[in-house]
C-alpha cells in the first residue's frame, strides 16, 4: 500500500534503491546474460515464446522484498511488469530515471489494485507468471499492522489467485507468506529431550494470534491459507515462500514498518528458539530459484532464513538496529531451554540443486 513520506526521505530511499540495482548487475556480462536469457526460455513450459514466454507479473515490486525479487528477475533477462497501486510508487519509478512506463530496461509499469479483480487481470494479462509480494502496512499503527489490515490481507491474496486463474497465460504463482504464518501454535508438544521440529509443514494457529493480538502473523497466516483454498482444484501452480525478518542495506528506513509489526512478540519466538533473519537478496534468489523449478519438482510451502538468533547480544543489536531498545531480548538468560527448530531443508536442497546445475551449465557454455 502507498505511504506518505517526506522528500527528502522519499530521495533517500530512490538512491538506495538504485545503488540495490548497480550492486545487483554487477557480474552479469553480456555473454553470460545472454545465455542464462535462453536458459531461461527454455525452462518456461508451453507455448509463450519470446514475447510471452519470459514475461511475470510483480505485485508491490516497490515494497523491500518486492524490489528485490525485480532487479533478481531482471539480472536474469526476464521481462518484468509492475503492477503499482498508488501514483507515488509511479512517481518514485520516474525519478530513478531507471524504470518507465515503456519497458525501458525490461520494466513495464501498470496501475493495479490488488483488492479490484479487473484491474489484476488486466495487470496479468500476457504473463506467464505472477509474484506476490505486496503487503499492507499502517504507518500510523503503532505496530504498522491491525487486525482489520489482516482481512484486507486475505482477501487480496484470494483475488490475486482469482485472477491468475482467470488470466489465460498465467500457469503459475509465487505468494510471499511469512515465518510467521508458521511458528505461533499453542500445541506443540514439549519434550526436554528434543526440540520440536519447525518446518514448512506448520501452520500458526489463528486463535491463538488473535488472543496475543499477533495481527501480522494472522494477516500473513489467513492470506496464505486463503490463497492455497483459491488455488485447490484450479488450472495454476502456486507456491508460497515463507521467510524470516527481512534485512538487509537500507532496511530500517524500508522495510521498519514491516520489520516492527513482524517483532511484535519478538520476546517469546527469541525465547523458543523462532526469532531469525534472512537477507533482502537470499529471499529474492528463493523467490526466483522456486518459481524456475515450479515446471518440474517444485511445490508446496518454502521456509527461508538464514540465521536464527540465539544469544542475546544479536537481539539487542537488532533492535538497536531498528531503533527499537529493549523489544527483544529483555532480561532473557542464554541458557534457557530451546523447544524447537527451525528448519528449512526443502528451500536449501533446491537451491543447492538450482546453483549447482547453473554452475555446470556455465562451465560446459565456457569450456
Amino acid at each position: 500500500m502507498g505511504v506518505l513520506r517526506s522528500t527528502q526521505s522519499l530521495e533517500a530511499e530512490v538512491e538506495e534503491m538504485r545503488a540495490m540495482i548497480l550492486r545487483g548487475s554487477e557480474g552479469f556480462g553480456g555473454g553470460e546474460w545472454k545465455m542464462r536469457s535462453r536458459a531461461v526460455k527454455r525452462e518456461m513450459d508451453g507455448d509463450g515464446g519470446a514475447e510471452h514466454g519470459t514475461m511475470v507479473c510483480v505485485t508491490g515490486g516497490i515494497s523491500f522484498v518486492g524490489f528485490a525479487v525485480v532487479n533478481r528477475l531482471l539480472a536474469l533477462g526476464y521481462t518484468v511488469r509492475l503492477a503499482l497501486e498508488t501514483q507515488e510508487d509511479l512517481d518514485k519509478l520516474r525519478d530513478m530515471e531507471m524504470f518507465g512506463e515503456l519497458g525501458r530496461d525490461g520494466v513495464w509499469t501498470v496501475m493495479a489494485n490488488v483488492m479490484d479483480l479487473d484491474s489484476l487481470c488486466q495487470a496479468f494479462d500476457g504473463c506467464v507468471g505472477v509474484f506476490h509480494t505486496s503487503a499492507f502496512v499502517d504507518p500510523g499503527g503503532i505496530s504498522g499492522y491491525s487486525k482489520h489490515m489482516a482481512d484486507l490481507e486475505a482477501k487480496a491474496a484470494e483475488r490475486v489467485i482469482e485472477a491468475c486463474v482467470r488470466t489465460q497465460t498465467v500457469r503459475k504463482c509465487v505468494l510471499t507468506s511469512s515465518l510467521l504464518a508458521c511458528v505461533w501454535r499453542q500445541n506443540y508438544p514439549r519434550d526436554r529431550r528434543l526440540p520440536t521440529i519447525v518446518d514448512e509443514n506448520c501452520w500458526s494457529d489463528e486463535s491463538l494470534c488473535r488472543d496475543k493480538k499477533l495481527w501480522f502473523a494472522l494477516g500473513k497466516t489467513m492470506a496464505e491459507k486463503a490463497a492455497w483454498r483459491a488455488a485447490r482444484g484450479r488450472d495454476l501452480k502456486l507456491v508460497t515462500i515463507c521467510p524470516a525478518l527481512v534485512t538487509g542495506p537500507g532496511f530500517r528506513r524500508r522495510n521498519s514498518t514491516a520489520s516492527i509489526a513482524y517483532l511484535k512478540g519478538a520476546h517469546e519466538m527469541f525465547s523458543e528458539g523462532l526469532l531469525a533473519t534472512v537477507t533482502v537478496d537470499k529471499v529474492a534468489e528463493a523467490h526466483v530459484s522456486v518459481y524456475e523449478a515450479m515446471s518440474s519438482t517444485a511445490g508446496g510451502r518454502y521456509i527461508c532464513y538464514d540465521h536464527v538468533i540465539q544469544r542475546v547480544e544479536e537481539a539487542a543489536e537488532l533492535a538497536r538496529q531498528l531503533g527499537i531498545p529493549n523489544r527483544i531480548s529483555r532480561e532473557a538468560s542464554e541458557d534457557h531451554p530451546t523447544w524447537f527448530e527451525l528448519h528449512n531443508r526443502k528451500l536449501s536442497r533446491l537451491m543447492s540443486l538450482r546453483r549447482r546445475c547453473t554452475y555446470d551449465m556455465y562451465s560446459i557454455a565456457y569450456d
